[in-house]
């Protein structure tokens, strides 16, 4: 793809397609995700098929004697599952003491709302409620507040690229919970406001469920961040409130710039029928997310007979070896999702789709 379709900067910072707070790249996806019905018929439309039980994204392709990557696979599998166990009991509290927020579903299959940025780093998107029926805001307006409530003498500055502002009456209904103080800001509802009450409503969850012994807060970054002990490691999962809008595709998003033998016209709707979500990642800017579509892109990479994903996969192993080892790497598995599509954009369907060339890199 010529652009990212995940944000430019995950929260911190886009699942296995990691992320690294404050790198300029996003890391999201390579997402352990959970399809309703509605989105397995979208899928099958698209001419995919549902996922199997807690396997990563893609079962491996490689042969048998490529054990590292399917280790790999399975250690991740398991931490996914430790994980999803913690989260769906802190969100379940949370969900009961503010209804403006969901409680991330337990699944057996993947989980849309736990993506794998590194062997020890996650991104948890939470679903909020209560806003339903967004539509694109029609008419620019200059905003001149802080966050604190105060007057700016000269107006904020603009979002760029894939962000923008959220304003509660972008929603045919919204629940009068959004319109609050504690979240809205002269009509905007402000990321950084959603932020500070889902912290607060997180560090209460850890002492009502009893997990101050396996559950901690990492209080020295902006986004909310816990710290998890599993049963083989200590990850660090970012719990970000997610506002998930199906069905529409937002006008900053052209993809595709142009015509491409891959993917076709017809699958280019499918896909933008998955539509997108909104990411609280900024003081007053949210951002967008196309976590669905991406998954689409990366499973029909091979549509053509070609050897992609056993590319990606061989050089995501290559960066958390030996490039960007240890927790939040500079270099993402993102960055090489992009890489990797991008390059099915151009090869798609061309002799060179089956060849594999490692060229060393000189000193």
């Amino acid at each position: 793809m010529h652009i990212w379709l995940h944000p430019q900067r995950p929260c911190s910072s886009t699942s296995e397609y990691d992320c690294s707070p404050g790198s300029a790249g996003t890391g999201w996806p390579h997402s352990l995700y959970r399809m309703s019905s509605q989105q397995g018929n979208r899928l099958s439309s698209c001419g995919l098929k549902s996922p199997g039980p807690h396997s990563a994204p893609g079962d491996s392709p490689f042969p048998p004697e490529h054990r590292q990557v399917d280790l790999r696979r399975q250690q991740i599998s398991q931490i996914v599952e430790e994980v999803q166990r913690v989260v769906h009991h802190l969100t379940t509290e949370i969900s009961l003491q503010d209804l403006r927020f969901q409680a991330v579903p337990y699944s057996d299959t993947y989980n849309g709302n736990i993506k794998v940025l590194a062997p020890s780093q996650f991104l948890v998107t939470v679903p909020v409620k209560g806003l339903v029926g967004y539509r694109e805001a029609r008419e620019q307006r200059w905003r001149y507040y802080t966050l604190r409530g105060t007057r700016l003498p000269c107006p904020l500055q603009d979002p760029e690229g894939l962000r923008q502002w959220l304003e509660a009456e972008q929603f045919m209904k919204s629940q009068w919970q959004w319109h609050e103080a504690d979240v809205n800001i002269e009509g905007d509802i402000v990321p950084a406001k959603v932020l500070q009450v889902f912290r607060k409503l997180v560090e209460n969850a850890i002492g009502t469920c009893h997990l101050s012994g396996k559950v901690s807060m990492l209080t020295q970054l902006s986004a909310v961040w816990v710290a998890v002990e599993t049963s083989t490691c200590q990850v660090e999962l970012e719990l970000v409130p997610t506002v998930e809008i199906p069905t529409v595709w937002p006008e900053k998003a052209r993809w595709p710039p142009c015509l491409k033998r891959w993917p076709s016209r017809q699958r280019v709707e499918c896909i933008k029928s998955f539509g997108f979500a909104l990411l609280a990642c900024s003081n007053y800017h949210w951002q967008q997310s196309f976590l669905q579509a991406e998954q689409v892109l990366l499973d029909q990479l091979d549509e053509d007979g070609g050897c992609r994903r056993k590319c990606f996969q061989a050089l995501r192993q290559m960066k958390e070896d030996v490039w960007c080892p240890g927790k939040r790497p500079v270099v993402t598995s993102h960055h090489l999702q992009n890489t990797i599509v991008w390059g099915g954009e151009k090869s798609f369907g061309s002799p060179e789709r089956r060849k594999v060339t490692l060229t060393p890199i000189q000193e």
